[in-house]
């Protein structure tokens, strides 16, 4: 069995016939205790999360100045390449297109 990612108790998952696991990447936003938002990339977001927090050790420095974070969006992807293209978008966006996106998902993929 091959998952995605695993947030609390939402845990979204695809089932491999015989094949290994796979790694998937999750593009995901945060919002700082002082309601900047923070975009960022990572193979297993409930550690990622850990880390901004100051649970586990790493995190971003632009985020260790500004905790609590909470996780408000997150998307999986299949490759790398895919979830960086998609993290540059959304680090390109304006504080509202990225409000839009967190309140209604993604509404420019098909």
């Amino acid at each position: 069995m091959g998952s995605c990612c695993t947030v609390g108790i939402l845990v979204i998952s695809w089932i491999f016939a015989g094949v290994k696991d796979e790694i998937m990447y999750s593009v995901y936003i945060v919002r700082c205790s002082d309601e900047t938002l923070y975009t960022g990339i990572t193979t297993d977001v409930e550690r990622r999360m850990n880390e901004h927090n100051g649970d586990q050790d790493g995190g971003a420095r632009y985020t260790a100045q500004r905790r609590p974070v909470t996780l408000v969006y997150h998307e999986c992807f299949s490759d790398r390449s895919s979830a960086s293209k998609e993290e540059h978008r959304i680090k390109k966006l304006t504080r509202a297109g990225k409000e839009k996106l967190i309140q209604h998902g993604n509404l420019t993929k098909e």
